[in-house]
């Protein structure tokens, strides 16, 4: 792939990711990525200043595919209770799909994202800070109990994990997940529930 004109950070995010499926993320190079697109090295480290900073941007944008339609469900203004389950269940979808359609793909960002300890905690709290805002809303409307909406929409990502975080990819195949992930949202909306 040449690249003659000016050369864009996207199309080096794009052969990056490419190359990382190709080799892993243990043998990916900057001099790789700049082979694939036929440039010099030196043009890959102008928009990205060492293997780790490329690495990561790669790990962000692939994370940013995960929360942007996460986004979406936050920001609708429907029932807070309907919302946050629809919220789980989305994300859990997201990465359990991932895991079954793209295995290889998966593995690969489930190892770099390991190694990228900044981008996760930043994608971790942003995540939290989606589901504080639905229980913020909630705690407004009277849906659920006067609580701290950050502590709750952390507690919901952390109670959830079993489900989305990939460190549980190979407890997914339980045929009974969906309808445990049912149970642990039934749960957790009952206790942010006001108390009558």
């Amino acid at each position: 792939m040449s690249h003659p004109g000016p050369l864009a950070r996207e199309a080096i995010l794009d052969t990056a990711e490419e190359v990382l499926r190709r080799f892993g993320p243990a043998k990916m190079t900057v001099l790789d990525v700049a082979r694939a697109l036929n440039v010099s090295h030196g043009t890959v480290y102008r928009h990205f200043p060492s293997k780790s900073a490329l690495r990561d941007a790669v790990t962000q944008r692939w994370l940013d595919r995960i929360s942007a339609p996460l986004e979406d469900v936050a920001g609708r203004s429907n029932d807070p209770a309907g919302r946050l389950r629809a919220w789980v269940r989305l994300l859990a979808a997201t990465k359990q799909g991932i895991a079954r359609d793209d295995p290889e793909l998966f593995a690969t960002f489930r190892r770099i994202t390991n190694e990228s300890g900044a981008v996760v905690g930043a994608h971790v709290d942003h995540l939290a800070s989606q589901l504080a805002a639905i229980v913020r809303e909630g705690v407004a409307v009277g849906t659920f109990a006067p609580i701290d909406p950050d502590r709750a929409g952390r507690a919901v990502l952390q109670a959830t994990g079993l489900f989305h975080h990939p460190a549980h990819a190979e407890e997914w195949n339980d045929p009974r997940a969906a309808e445990h992930l049912e149970a642990v949202l039934d749960l957790l909306l009952d206790g942010l529930r006001p108390r009558r």
